[in-house]
């Protein structure tokens, strides 16, 4: 099945996912620069500015290799210092992630700073880019 639009995401879901999903959106949504976008990829919400930055990822969704909750993954986490251990580095080398299995393990403050982490690193692949037309 192809999910084309949130309204189809959010159908696809059961509702502890939805709850996850849609808050932590709304989370990322409100912290990112106004030159990031989110769009549907692989059926699930992607998050990007300069390079990707972060992706939701619903167990009910096929091909996200976890078996419950939902997964915020970041596409460089690998690059990212998270010093306080907030993601968990699976057998991806690249995409670090943190799991939730409900709303009330979400904390505003370290998903913040690990969320600040991964601009500051997309903002410094844009730095190229924005030298080439710059006078």
């Amino acid at each position: 099945m192809k999910i084309y639009n949130l309204a189809e995401l959010y159908e696809s879901l059961p509702e502890n996912e939805r709850l996850i999903v849609d808050v932590l959106r709304h989370f990322i949504k409100d912290h990112l620069p106004h030159y990031c976008k989110e769009k549907i990829s692989y059926n699930v919400p992607f998050f990007y500015g300069n390079k990707s930055i972060c992706l939701i990822w619903p167990s009910a969704i096929p091909r996200g290799g976890i078996k419950s909750g939902v997964l915020l993954g970041f596409w460089y986490g690998n690059r990212l210092p998270d010093a306080g251990g907030f993601l968990t580095h699976g057998t991806n080398k690249q995409i670090f992630y943190k799991i939730y299995q409900t709303v009330e393990e979400l904390e505003e403050e370290p998903l913040l700073a690990i969320l600040q982490e991964a601009i500051a690193l997309d903002e410094s692949f844009g730095k190229k880019r924005k030298a080439k037309g710059s006078t």
